[in-house]
């Protein structure tokens, strides 16, 4: 079930289980749009997107990193964007990659009984719809 809410998406309610998902890019890049508000509140999911860029090790499109911020809380960082700037090939988003994310934050999220929780994701910055 989709619920669409109007709010702080750094701020998701309840004390159950929470996974905030958001788009990442595949050139390492972290500084504009949702993710702001992110490192505003918590710098854990930056540091370890920054660190898993230098690593090298599985940072690809449809990717996931999942970051605990607090006891119940996660960021999961979702690489759905293909460089930052639209192409002659069109907008940033690759909305395989975005599904290929969403369906490892998922499984997740099975397994740790949490909701997901998220902006409109692809929407801004990645120039989707």
């Amino acid at each position: 079930m989709i619920t669409y809410l109007t709010g702080d998406a750094t701020d998701p309610a309840g004390n159950e289980p929470r996974i905030i998902c958001h788009i990442c890019n595949d050139v390492g890049g972290w500084g504009r749009g949702f993710v702001l508000a992110v490192s505003r509140r918590w710098p854990e999911p930056e540091a370890e997107f920054r660190a898993w860029h230098r690593s090298g090790t599985g940072f690809e499109l449809g990717q996931v990193q999942l970051v605990q911020v607090e006891e119940s809380l996660w960021v999961a960082n979702m690489i759905g964007q293909h460089g930052i700037r639209p192409t002659k090939e069109g907008p940033p988003i690759r909305y395989d990659a975005v599904d290929r994310s969403l369906e490892a934050v998922a499984i997740k999220a099975i397994e740790l009984g949490a909701s997901l929780h998220m902006p409109r994701i692809g929407c801004g910055l990645a120039g989707g719809t």
